[in-house]
């Protein structure tokens, strides 16, 4: 399938696939045109990278499930390895989140205390 075939068939972009076709995770034969041409196998990793990356993973993240992208990812018991990055992840999004955090309580402290009642919290 080209290209095309594959971004709409795994709810992706062009872009996108090029992308992870440069970082390793897919691969492509070029047809006697120069289309990109992928085997049907792509669709479930493709599936699988955007699972794990939506789950906060990174690209480079994703390189340690290589072995386990052709199947299903998402039932298959974690290695310790994809364990170890997962929960590494994990730590780093906490940190992030309680970074934004104290910055939103500072933001909103400082704009009590300048425009008071005329500032209302945000959910």
């Amino acid at each position: 399938m080209r290209i095309g075939e594959l971004a709409g068939a795994t709810g992706t972009t062009a872009r996108a696939l090029r992308h992870y076709e440069q970082a390793g995770l897919i691969s492509s034969e070029r047809a006697a045109n120069g289309y990109r041409v992928y085997d049907e196998r792509a669709v479930v990793r493709v599936r699988n990278i955007r699972y794990l990356l939506a789950a906060g993973l990174t690209l480079d993240d994703v390189r340690v499930f290589l072995p386990c992208l052709d199947g299903d990812v998402a039932a298959a018991p974690p290695s310790d390895k994809g364990l170890r990055v997962a929960l590494d992840r994990l730590a780093v999004l906490n940190e992030r989140i309680a970074a934004q955090t104290e910055a939103r309580d500072r933001l909103e402290a400082a704009l009590r205390e300048k425009a008071g009642d005329r500032i209302r919290p945000v959910a």
